[in-house]
């Protein structure tokens, strides 16, 4: 992860967990840049109590422009809940998006539950 000035581009997320009104700390969250058929791991975070990423995803010169995809490790958060069952009805969210201006903030949040999720560009 990277620092950055107040004014760089940059991409954070945050995950709200839906079901207990509460942000959802310590949830595994893999960054990935992609071109075609190709991708590339760039970031690997855990959310902190309030439910954000220490630090930003991208900023600086590490911001491109391009496509990215989020994975929000959401089976293994839920793992802990009682109703979860063998296997989670949701394990992995991929969230794909793109980053046309580099110096722009881009906030992709997740709201999350064990049977739904659902996302938004941020501000």
């Amino acid at each position: 992860m990277q620092t950055q000035s107040a004014n760089a581009g940059r991409l954070t997320t945050h995950v709200l967990d839906t079901t207990s009104g509460r942000p959802a700390g310590n949830l595994r969250i893999d960054l990935y840049r992609l071109d075609g058929e190709w991708r590339e791991h760039l970031a690997s975070t855990r959310t902190n109590d309030d439910g954000r990423c220490e630090q930003p995803l991208l900023s600086g010169g590490a911001m491109e422009s391009g496509v990215y995809e989020l994975r929000f490790h959401a089976g293994e958060y839920l793992g802990s809940m009682p109703e979860r069952g063998a296997y989670p009805f949701l394990d992995i969210i991929p969230i794909r998006f793109g980053i046309t201006d580099r110096a722009a903030h881009y906030h992709v949040p997740l709201l999350l539950s064990p049977y739904g999720y659902s996302t938004y560009r941020g501000s």
